[in-house]
């Protein structure tokens, strides 16, 4: 790292802060941390390995939720492991190419899976609007062609990110990250050069895949909805939306939390900043976290073989 001739820095590093002000809390906020990362890993390892076994489950929904288990362990994994090595060890530094590659692995698979989610609204749309030609039209191959559209469409839209920090920002007021991880407009906002045309692109993708992809999974329901209540009997309206509780309540784990965290983030001024990193992080650990616990819990065939498995494993040789 060396500074220019104007005082600002080209740095090889960075330094993440972690959770400022509360530097003497890092051994014991690594405790509820280590843990809930340990949760989501074992939590969503579990869904592939049940989904894999029981061979009832390898229908559209259950292959959506295995995709969306392999992004909870990308996204969590992304950033748990440098966060407890900052608590643990104080190992702050990280280098420029490492920093981008985490930014890149956050926000794109954030965007894959918002992707998974309107995927998962149409398979659902489907089910219930159209349910005789369910298994014709969400074919294993579809499956498969919506989650690699997903995939490319996060690769495309968040690739630029990095790319545009690397070629536009060259210049550092400070190699100082105040934040645990590589997020976009923190290392944005520390650059010397023009930031507009980073920070109208990062606007727009948010509006992109927060509001347009929201936007098409309410209206997905709202067709949902009306069918069901177009059946005859309220046991049968109940039964059906039942069949939907599971997909409501992960949209809802994955949009609120980043709903939240941005607006803190841009109108909450007086909030102290540990509780933006806070939220920010949580954003990250919240939806890997309940995700295996709402599918397992409100899943028949999920919860059924899950029970199988640990009365086999408790019983007797």
């Amino acid at each position: 790292m060396f500074a220019s001739n104007n005082a600002c820095l080209v740095p090889d590093t960075f330094w993440l802060i972690g959770i400022p002000g509360l530097e003497s809390l890092y051994i014991w906020l690594s405790i509820p941390f280590g843990s809930m990362y340990l949760m989501a890993v074992v939590g969503n390892v579990t869904i592939l390995a049940v989904v894999r076994m029981e061979r009832s489950l390898h229908q559209p929904m259950y292959f959506f939720l295995c995709l969306l288990a392999i992004i909870d362990l990308v996204l969590s994994t992304s950033t748990m492991p440098k966060l407890l090595a900052i608590f643990w060890f104080g190992a702050c530094n990280i280098g420029l190419n490492a920093c981008l590659t985490q930014m890149f692995f956050i926000h794109c698979f954030a965007t894959v899976e918002s992707g998974i989610f309107l995927a998962m609204a149409f398979d659902r749309y489907v089910a219930i609007c159209d349910p005789l030609h369910h298994t014709s039209v969400l074919t294993h191959k579809l499956v498969g062609y919506l989650g690699l559209a997903a995939l490319l469409r996060g690769v495309f839209y968040i690739g630029p990110l990095p790319l545009m920090i690397r070629l536009r920002l060259p210049l550092y007021r400070t190699p100082v990250i105040a934040h645990s991880y590589c997020e976009h407009m923190a290392v944005v906002t520390l650059a010397c050069g023009d930031t507009t045309v980073n920070n109208l692109y990062g606007m727009g993708i948010g509006f992109l895949v927060l509001i347009l992809d929201s936007l098409a999974i309410t209206v997905s329901y709202v067709m949902i909805f009306r069918a069901v209540m177009g059946l005859a009997t309220p046991e049968a309206r109940l039964k059906t939306l039942g069949t939907c509780g599971s997909h409501i309540c992960a949209i809802l784990v994955f949009y609120i939390p980043i709903a939240v965290s941005s607006l803190t983030h841009r109108f909450g001024h007086h909030v102290p900043p540990h509780i933006h990193i806070l939220l920010a992080n949580f954003y990250l650990l919240i939806p890997p976290i309940l995700n295996p616990v709402v599918y397992a819990v409100r899943t028949k065939q999920i919860r059924e073989r899950l029970l199988h498995i640990l009365k086999s494993g408790t019983q007797p040789r």
